[in-house]
C-alpha cells in the first residue's frame, strides 16, 4: 500500500495528500507575533512542522521549553544538537512567559514540549512543574498536555512532573523497536514504554499518549505489534503520522504511506482499546490535540 521511494531519488516527489497551504493568514501572523514577542521557542518552527499554518491560524502552538539546543542526537530531528558539558542555563522567567502566551492566545488546550536536557540533575523536571504552575496561574481554564522526553528512565523525576497538575502526559516512542538504533540511537524502546506505564501508575486520572512516525522502513506487522505494546502500558491516545525529512542532514524517507493504510492503523488501534487514534499523513503528536479528549471543543 505504501509508495516506496527509490534509493537513487534524493528528493522524492511528495504525493498529493501531503500538500499543505503556505502559512500567512492574519491569525497565523498574530500567533507568530505573540510567540516572538515573548521570546519563546516552538517545536512547530524548530522541527519544520508542515502543519504550522493550520495550527497557528487556530491560535495554537506547541511551546518548546528549556532552550532550542538538545543533548540527544536523534537522526530524524532537526532541532539543534549540543554537548551536555556546555549547555546554557535554564531561563527562570521562561515558565511565566509561557503562561502569558497561553493567556494572550486564549487557549483552552496547550501542548508544551522541550528539548532533552541530560545535562541537568533532574533532566528538567522542576522546570516542567514550574511551567505547569505558571500556566495554571495565568490561564486556569486551560487543559495542559506535556510532551516529555524519557527523563533518562527516572521514575522519581517523572513523579515530579506527574504531581504538577497536568491533564495529559505524552511521550513518543517514535518508531518500531527494530529501527531504534538507526532512528533514536541514544534512547531506548523499553525505557519509553516504562515512562508511559509509570505515568499511568503514578496518576491513573491523567490521560497518557504516544506517537510514531511511519515511512522509515517499518512493516505493518511491526506497527500493529507496537500498538499492542502501548496498550500493555495502558496508553490512552495514539498518533501516527508520515515521517518527512526536515533537511538533508536527517534520515531519508523510505516510503510514503497511503491514506488507506493510515485508516487501517486507526481501525486496528481502536480495536485494541485506544480511546482516540489520530492517524494520517500530516499527523504530528500535537496535531488536533484539543480533539483527543472527548470533552474538548473542535474548530
Amino acid at each position: 500500500m505504501a509508495i516506496t521511494v527509490p534509493r537513487s531519488e534524493k528528493k522524492p516527489k511528495k504525493p498529493p495528500w501531503l500538500k499543505v497551504k503556505a502559512p500567512g493568514s492574519p491569525d497565523y501572523m498574530e500567533t507568530r507575533k505573540i510567540v516572538k514577542g515573548l521570546s519563546l521557542h516552538t517545536v512547530c518552527e524548530e522541527a519544520h512542522c508542515p502543519n504550522i499554518g493550520e495550527c497557528w491560524a487556530h491560535s495554537t502552538a506547541t511551546f518548546m521549553i528549556m532552550g532550542d539546543v538538545c543533548t540527544r542526537r536523534c537522526h530524524f530531528c532537526s532541532v539543534k544538537k549540543g554537548d551536555p558539558t556546555s549547555m546554557p542555563a535554564l531561563d527562570p522567567l521562561e515558565p511565566a512567559r509561557v503562561g502569558a502566551a497561553v493567556r494572550k492566545l486564549g487557549l483552552k488546550h496547550v501542548v508544551v514540549t522541550s528539548v532533552d536536557r541530560d545535562d541537568l540533575p533532574d533532566f528538567g523536571a522542576a522546570h516542567w512543574a514550574q511551567t505547569v504552575r505558571a500556566i495554571k496561574n495565568q490561564a486556569p481554564g486551560c487543559r495542559i498536555e506535556l510532551l516529555i522526553g524519557d527523563m533518562a528512565g527516572s521514575r522519581e523525576h517523572l513523579a515530579v512532573i506527574m504531581e504538577s497538575g497536568i491533564d495529559i502526559l505524552n511521550h513518543n516512542v517514535e518508531t518500531v523497536p527494530r529501527l531504534y538504533r538507526k532512528v533514536r540511537p541514544y534512547s531506548g524502546y523499553i525505557r519509553s514504554l516504562a515512562i508511559l506505564k509509570w505515568a499511568k501508575e503514578l496518576d491513573p486520572s491523567v490521560m497518557t499518549k504516544s506517537g510514531i512516525m511511519v515511512g522509515l522502513g517499518e512493516t505493518t506487522r511491526e506497527v500493529l505489534q507496537l500498538q499492542d505494546d502501548l496498550r500493555w502500558a495502558n496508553v490512552d491516545i495514539m498518533t501516527i503520522g508520515q515521517y518527512l525529512r526536515p533537511t538533508g542532514r536527517q534520515l531519508p524517507v523510505k516510503a510514503f504511506i497511503t491514506p488507506e493504510e493510515f485508516e487501517l492503523y486507526k481501525e486496528e488501534g481502536l480495536k485494541r482499546g485506544f480511546k482516540f487514534v489520530e492517524s494520517g499523513p500530516l499527523v504530528r503528536s500535537s496535531y488536533h490535540a484539543w480533539k483527543h479528549t472527548s470533552d474538548q471543543p473542535t474548530y
